[in-house]
């Protein structure tokens, strides 16, 4: 029998957890899909194990297929591995039920994704703070504003997504997605439908979130150029962890690419 979460994925935790303790970590984890039929199974990851640094930017690469946005999902609660552990700032996911997943990822985790996924009835501003008022919390004034102004989206404020540009539109995604100071950012191809300049002004972005706010961002991506602005590199293959570099360069991310992937 699950627990529900109650106050462990809230405040009372959060002061609870020490700062040695990994912002989130993968212990055995492996994730298991089945198709149509009941005997048709799919290992989308195998034993993963994996520990992630409070205010690290980490990339996680690999070929198509290779398991990294399961991983993904899987580290942000959007999705329940098939055996093996996940902890989130000290907090089991896997011992959670789905209200205790729903609240945990509400008030401890961000995402941005290379959709957007922006309300289009809503204003710039009110996507910002959505996830708060959807939470009942109160607005940091303070904190929005000094967002909006790194992000360079102050004047914009007041415009529907319709109306942004795309690169406006993923920087008021990475609004929303620190608003609420969670313990870990999640990014999946978040460079995905940007140009490069735009791409490169967001990647800017989020390792300023990290450098200078402390936040921890675990991100996926298949460029070398985009895997080299963290300061951990992640290699999966065939839903196993092949490689962990630390201090990468593109040059040396695309050789070691280059041989994984074709080997």
């Amino acid at each position: 029998m699950t627990r529900d979460s109650g106050d462990d994925t809230g405040d009372t935790a959060r002061a609870r957890d020490p700062e040695s303790t990994p912002a989130v970590s993968a212990v055995g984890l492996t994730k298991v899909h089945r198709g149509g039929s009941s005997t048709v199974e799919v290992t989308a990851l195998f034993q993963v194990s994996l520990v992630v640094k409070r205010a690290t930017l980490t990339a996680i690469t690999g070929p198509s297929g290779s398991g990294k946005s399961t991983l993904l999902h899987c580290l942000a609660g959007l999705d329940r591995p098939s055996s093996g552990h996940v902890y989130l700032a000290g907090v089991d996911l896997t011992q959670l039920n789905d209200r205790g997943l729903t609240r945990l990822r509400r008030d401890r985790v961000g995402f941005v994704f290379q959709a957007f996924n922006l309300i289009p009835t809503l204003n710039a501003c009110e996507n910002i703070t959505l996830p708060l008022d959807i939470a009942g919390r109160k607005v940091d004034r303070s904190w929005l504003a000094e967002l909006v102004e790194v992000l360079g989206i102050g004047p914009r404020l007041n415009h529907r997504p319709s109306q942004l540009s795309g690169g406006e539109q993923q920087r008021v995604a990475v609004a929303r997605a620190l608003i609420g100071r969670p313990d870990v950012v999640f990014a999946d191809e978040p460079t995905g439908n940007l140009d490069s300049k735009t791409g490169n002004d967001l990647l800017a972005l989020i390792a300023n979130a990290v450098k200078e706010y402390g936040q921890t961002v675990v991100m996926v991506t298949h460029d070398a150029s985009v895997a080299s602005r963290a300061s951990r590199v992640v290699f999966l293959m065939d839903g196993e962890v092949v490689d962990d570099v630390n201090d990468p360069t593109a040059s040396s991310l695309h050789a070691r690419m280059q041989e994984l992937w074709d080997s």
